[in-house]
């Protein structure tokens, strides 16, 4: 069943396109997507090829999120989504220990984004939540994505708490792709209680990343968003 799944997304392989999600990903030496490889294939055509090989195996899933091949990692977080979504406590429980026993290997924003909500957000959202902690406080970019990205679901349920501590602890990263993360679930706590952003905002923004502070208040009223700004001029 691996090998056929690689055949499949062989035959939709795209050269042109392949080059152009190698630069948009920054897979040149020194950039954060260092050496990825791409095939090309667009994510509907590989959530397509997902859905048919939603019974492979734990020892095949591993296989494909240890390639090189960006689509061969994402095909493998996207069957990973589609297994969770249809079993048991339990064995939500397993997908969850094995998403997070691989999480360097979900290695790039894409496949943070199209994983983590569905994975890591439903499981922690009534659990102890101490592991977003530990990945916030790692070495590995990816890992401190998944950390703020995670907080999505608790946002939806009007939980800020962990978004906002979290959010501090990364407040002096220095990598764009963690301003980016934060300042989209900043707005996002915004977007549903613009008082507890702004309580957040009122303590830090002074000491964020312009860029952060920038669009955390993208939707802010014209004359408050004017406000914060000037502290930027």
């Amino acid at each position: 069943m691996l090998h056929k799944l690689k055949s499949d997304l062989k035959k939709l392989s795209n050269l042109s396109q392949a080059k152009i999600l190698s630069r948009f990903f920054k897979t040149w030496k020194g950039e954060y997507g260092e050496w990825d490889k791409f095939l090309g294939i667009k994510v509907p055509d590989q959530r397509q090829i997902a859905k048919r090989y939603t019974d492979l195996n734990f020892k095949d899933l591993q296989l494909l999120l240890n390639s090189d091949i960006h689509e061969h990692r994402l095909v493998a977080l996207l069957i990973l989504v589609q297994k969770y979504s249809k079993l048991d406590s339990k064995l939500q429980e397993k997908i969850f220990k094995f998403y997070i026993k691989n999480s360097k290997r979900v290695n790039n924003r894409d496949l943070v984004d199209l994983s983590a909500p569905n994975i890591v957000w439903n499981y922690l959202l009534n659990s102890d939540k101490c592991i977003l902690y530990k990945l916030a406080k790692s070495t590995n970019l990816r890992e401190k994505r998944i950390s703020i990205i995670s907080t999505y679901t608790f946002i939806k349920n009007n939980q800020f708490q962990d978004t906002f501590q979290i959010a501090e602890i990364l407040l002096n990263d220095t990598h764009d792709l963690i301003h980016k993360a934060v300042w989209r679930m900043l707005r996002e706590v915004g977007n549903r209680d613009q008082n507890q952003e702004e309580i957040f905002l009122k303590k830090y923004y002074k000491s964020m990343p312009r860029t952060m502070l920038r669009y955390a208040i993208e939707k802010f009223p014209e004359t408050l968003r004017q406000k914060y700004l000037k502290w930027l001029i």
